[in-house]
């Protein structure tokens, strides 16, 4: 299982990573789908008696609570975004060279 590099998580603790920490960072319709996904990825360790799912899916959530934690506002938009992008719409987008120059990269 691949983790993120050291010093990925510095700024927020690792103590802050429990399934309960993580499901009361989640913005809207999240938490529902991280409550079926935690099930789920329990009920299949516990026939399996193999942690590695479980593992993956909290990490997996713990990058979308730690995407939210600055900006509330702003990962909902990206939320909206990427809803109205998969339903084929037109929205306002910047190229990754004129990102990367704002942000100094």
């Amino acid at each position: 299982m691949a983790y993120a590099s050291p010093g990925f998580y510095d700024a927020w603790s690792l103590s802050s990573f429990s399934p309960r920490e993580i499901r009361a960072a989640l913005v809207g319709e999240e938490a529902g789908h991280f409550d079926r996904e935690y099930r789920q990825a329990m009920a299949d360790a516990a026939e399996s008696l193999d942690l590695s799912g479980v593992l993956a899916m909290l990490e997996r959530w713990r990058r979308v609570a730690w995407s939210t934690r600055d900006d509330q506002g702003a990962h909902r938009r990206m939320l909206d975004n990427a809803d109205r992008l998969s339903a084929g719409e037109d929205i306002a987008t910047v190229p990754w060279q004129q990102v990367k120059t704002r942000l100094g990269l």
